[in-house]
């Protein structure tokens, strides 16, 4: 399972995010993550609450963004959004598209924090 070398990746840098502030505490992590990624959303909700336990990140929200697939029409010479993930052809004129623009992202996109009430007691 992939998922979890993935959540804590995200785990890790949120964390580090936080210390450079001081002592914070993780509230949201906000990925966008593309629907031909490989990546089973689920998993990782599942994955990241597990792996977040005694962190920083012990409780907070994981907010995925899903990424479209988008190809890059030859014929159009148009950027095209598909319909089926699987079948790279232009839903406009049918033609192939072999040039994927976007749906295989796998990004940290924020983190938020605030300021952890027990560190300051």
């Amino acid at each position: 399972m992939h998922e979890l070398s993935i959540a804590q990746y995200l785990i890790d840098a949120a964390c580090d995010a936080a210390s450079q502030e001081g002592s914070f505490q993780v509230t949201r992590v906000v990925t966008r993550i593309g629907r031909l990624s490989g990546v089973v959303k689920e998993a990782l909700r599942f994955s990241f609450d597990l792996a977040a336990e005694g962190t920083a990140c012990e409780g907070a929200v994981l907010d995925i963004e899903d990424v479209s697939v988008s190809v890059l029409c030859p014929r159009c010479d148009a950027p095209r959004e598909l319909v089926d993930d699987w079948h790279l052809a232009c839903p406009i004129c049918g033609t192939p598209t072999p040039t994927i623009l976007s749906g295989r992202e796998l990004e940290l996109v924020s983190v938020e924090v605030m300021a952890d009430a027990t560190a300051h007691s």
